[in-house]
């Protein structure tokens, strides 16, 4: 635009100053003014056509210019969708994301919640000496029976002393039957456990080793019969926790329940005596079947002499039948000559060929 406006001043100044010094001239120079008229007339065409062709290539210029303002426009404008739309499906995975984890987070609050209301219900429990007795005999009756078969243990077996086992392992002498002792006193411990005062913890360690000790003592007085049980007994705790803090700090507590041979066992430490008294079970079971076993072991070993005489037999068959095939074989060669020494003689003379069929009696005997 500003190159277009020069060139038409120029040409205004140049047309107006043709025009002055025609009207300075005069009247008299009309020849010349026709002349300059001419000239003028041309200047004029070619500021029309430079005009025109400004025009042209500045519309050319400005389209040009339109077009790539449009094209950067458009992969601006694209660019700025493709982020949008990315950023919108970054933001809707992370919702998702949240969303599950919020949903893990209040799963997880409704287990802690559940639990809680578990653990406070097993505290309920474990307050009341009988629910605790209670408890401690359902977890004992679990363990036997996931570990023994139903013949090596009875609930709630009554003793020749008139007393009653939680369970008794039915073992074979020796040792004899087991008792086992689920009842434990933990109103001690839960004082030792309560307790933060030093005095006062001194005070419930001792109570809690004195009962103990006089747990043990009734188990053995009640559950170790000579001649009718084993000469030890069980005493099962039904809390990891206290059997933990016995071995841990009450070691001569520990100590004095082997001298009465009562055996201090765990959930944990019980399973593992179980499957200990299931492989003496076992076995016993087996030294019971031993004579069983041998007589099985002199039958088979019967029927495996059997087995050999008649495989002998059948090899002797083989070896005849395998005779007899080379017999067929010698045979049937014999036969193949003779078939090929026929089929010659009949390409000969006559004459010999009667001569030849005579019986050799040397060759018939050899035959």
């Amino acid at each position: 635009m500003d190159l277009t406006l020069v060139i038409a001043v120029a040409v205004a100044v140049a047309i107006g100053a043709l025009l002055g010094a025609l009207v300075l001239r005069g009247r008299g120079q009309s020849g010349e003014v026709g002349a300059l008229s001419g000239r003028l007339a041309q200047m004029a065409d070619s500021q029309a056509a430079v005009q025109t062709q400004l025009a042209e290539r500045l519309q050319a210029q400005e389209r040009a210019l339109t077009r790539a303002l449009d094209e950067r426009l458009e992969a601006f404008s694209k660019r700025i969708g493709d982020r949008l739309q990315n950023s919108s499906q970054e933001h809707q995975t992370t919702l998702t994301d949240l969303r599950e984890r919020l949903a893990v987070i209040d799963k997880a609050q409704k287990n802690i919640t559940e639990l809680s209301t578990q653990v406070v219900g097993l505290q309920d429990v474990l307050a009341n000496k009988q629910a605790r007795g209670a408890f401690g005999e359902i977890q004992l009756h679990d363990i036997v029976e996931a570990t023994l078969p139903p013949s090596a243990y009875s609930f709630q077996a009554t003793l020749g002393n008139g007393k009653r086992a939680d369970c008794l392992l039915q073992l074979p002498n020796p040792p004899g039957p087991i008792a086992i002792d689920s009842k434990f006193p933990l109103e001690s411990y839960r004082v030792l456990r309560e307790t933060h005062d030093e005095t006062a913890a001194v005070a419930a360690r001792r109570a809690f080793a004195a009962d103990v000790r006089k747990h043990v003592s009734d188990i053995a007085a009640k559950y170790i019969l000579p001649g009718e049980t084993a000469e030890s007994a069980l005493m099962f705790l039904p809390s990891e926790a206290v059997y933990a803090e016995l071995h841990a700090n009450f070691q001569e507590v520990v100590e004095a329940s082997y001298r009465a041979r009562v055996w201090i066992v765990s959930p944990t430490t019980l399973m593992a005596t179980l499957n200990t008294v299931r492989a003496i079970l076992k076995d016993v079971r087996m030294r019971e079947q031993a004579g069983v076993i041998q007589a099985e072991v002199q039958i088979l070993l019967k029927d495996v002499e059997r087995l050999d005489e008649r495989t002998g037999k059948l090899q002797k068959h083989f070896e005849q039948a395998s005779d007899d095939l080379r017999q067929i074989r010698i045979s049937t060669e014999k036969v193949t000559k003779r078939g090929e020494r026929i089929a010659d003689l009949q390409l000969e003379d006559p004459d010999r060929e009667a001569e030849s069929l005579a019986p050799a009696p040397q060759r018939i005997a050899s035959e």
